[in-house]
C-alpha cells in the first residue's frame, strides 16, 4: 500500500478574527472613557453649540435654573442662595486639592444672560477664574 506524500503546510495566523477583537476592545474602551465624564449637577437643558465638546478634568460644577421667580443655582448637587454662593465657592476652593480648581457653569437655556452673570461675577469674587460654560454638541 502506497501513503500519498502530501506536503505539510506551515501553521498560520488568521488575522480577519485578531482585527475584529482590537476593533471590538478599541470601540469597549473609547464607551469606556466616555462614560468617565462626571457632571456633579442637576439635570438642565443646555443650549447647542457646533464646538461643544467633552470635559474631563476634575471641577466645581455649578447648574443654574431660572424657576420663574429668579434663579436656583446648585453647587455640586446641593442648592446655594446667590448670597452664600461666593463663600461656598471659597471653601470649596481651599478643600480642592488644586488652589485654582476650574469651575464648569451648566446654564439651562432660560436663564437670562443677566443672570448668568451674576453667577460669574461671585465665581470671580471667589477668586476662581478658570470658567467655562458647558453646551450639548450640536444633533
Amino acid at each position: 500500500m502506497k501513503l500519498s506524500n502530501r506536503s505539510i503546510t506551515a501553521p498560520r495566523v488568521e488575522m480577519l478574527p485578531l482585527i475584529d477583537i482590537v476593533f471590538l476592545l478599541l470601540v469597549f474602551f473609547i464607551y469606556a472613557m466616555l462614560s468617565m465624564a462626571v457632571h456633579h449637577g442637576q439635570q438642565v437643558d443646555l443650549p447647542e453649540s457646533g464646538t461643544a465638546g467633552l470635559e474631563t478634568t476634575e471641577a466645581i460644577g455649578i447648574t443654574i435654573q431660572d424657576v420663574g421667580k429668579g434663579l436656583k443655582v446648585f453647587v455640586d448637587e446641593k442648592t446655594v442662595e446667590m448670597s452664600e454662593l461666593q463663600q461656598v465657592l471659597e471653601q470649596k476652593k481651599e478643600a480642592s486639592k488644586n488652589k485654582k480648581p476650574n469651575v464648569q457653569i451648566f446654564a439651562d437655556k432660560s436663564v437670562s444672560y443677566q443672570g448668568l452673570f451674576r453667577v460669574m461675577d461671585q465665581v470671580k469674587n471667589a477668586g476662581l477664574t478658570k470658567i467655562s460654560l458647558q453646551a450639548e454638541a450640536d444633533k
